[in-house]
């Protein structure tokens, strides 16, 4: 029953900051170091989740071949400027690709 009240006060401290967002002044949202930081943070915390996603399993530090392979395809994909689909399909294939020879 505990862990329902958790997920009631982070819900509600969700919607408080969406809120808060949504009544900033027009002043405080043009200034250029809000503006800077708002482009910013997704790409931050995308990367920060890359991450996570690519070097851990169960918790812990791990190097997957396949799995780094797949995100150097990705990325030599977006230094090519594919499309996007292109760059998860190129990912997703090589990372196959991978896995199957080395089983």
């Amino acid at each position: 029953m505990t862990l329902w009240w958790a997920i009631a006060i982070v819900c509600a401290g969700c919607y408080a900051l969406k809120l808060a967002g949504l009544a900033a002044p027009r002043k405080v949202l043009d200034h250029p170091l809000v503006h800077r930081f708002s482009e910013l943070v997704p790409v931050a915390l995308l990367a920060a989740l890359i991450a996570v996603q690519m070097f851990t399993e169960q918790g812990r530090l791990d190097f997957d071949l396949a799995r780094t392979a797949g995100l150097g395809a990705a990325v030599v994909a977006l230094l090519l400027r594919a499309p996007f689909l292109a760059v998860l399909a190129s990912a997703a294939v090589v990372t196959a690709l991978v896995r199957l020879f080395t089983g």
